[in-house]
């Protein structure tokens, strides 16, 4: 059996709903769930995205199964980029 976790970062205090949803938290328990979840994320952000126009995606792999998917200023509105944490 395997399972995918989605992890929401809490909202601080006095934001809008949107900030909320900036950032995905994934991880998994086999290779073969990883693209799906990583499409569903990143799917589901480019919503949050496009409500503002001003950033991008980033796909960061923390570790094998873990994966941060976050809207990101550093990249441009409409684009995906990918990194893996030192």
């Amino acid at each position: 059996m395997s399972t995918a976790t989605l992890e929401r970062r809490p909202a601080a205090s006095g934001l809008a709903d949107a900030s909320a949803n900036r950032s995905i938290d994934l991880e998994f328990s086999s290779a073969s769930e990883v693209h799906a979840g990583l499409e569903n994320a990143v799917a589901e952000l480019i919503g949050v995205a496009a409500q503002d126009a001003s950033c991008g995606i980033l796909v960061t792999r923390l570790y094998p199964g873990r994966y941060t998917v976050a809207l990101d200023e550093s990249v441009p509105f409409g684009q995906t980029f990918e990194a893996i944490a030192a």
